[in-house]
């Protein structure tokens, strides 16, 4: 099979799982409950995750200069956390 008849059936069973999955969403509510339990779980893990990590990295570099592009790039780096959380 050439690459262009590989993409071309790779593509058709993506498209039809999609649709599967979408009459199975209409047909059955739970599923879509489920969907959103999880979504739920994965964002507020993540967050959990993202402050734990947070909790034990910033006390390390206490007392330590910091160069301004460093402490540019530290506000930068809050500036996309704050808007990916807002």
């Amino acid at each position: 099979m050439d690459d262009t008849t590989g993409m071309l059936v790779s593509g058709a069973r993506f498209d039809t799982s999609d649709q599967t999955r979408d009459r199975i969403r209409e047909r059955t509510p739970a599923v879509r409950a489920i969907e959103h339990t999880i979504e739920y779980l994965d964002l507020v893990g993540s967050g959990h995750g993202f402050v734990a990590t947070l909790g034990r990295l910033v006390p390390q570099p206490r007392g330590q200069e910091f160069a301004e592009d460093e402490r540019e790039t530290v506000r930068r780096g809050i500036g996309r956390v704050r808007a990916a959380a807002g």
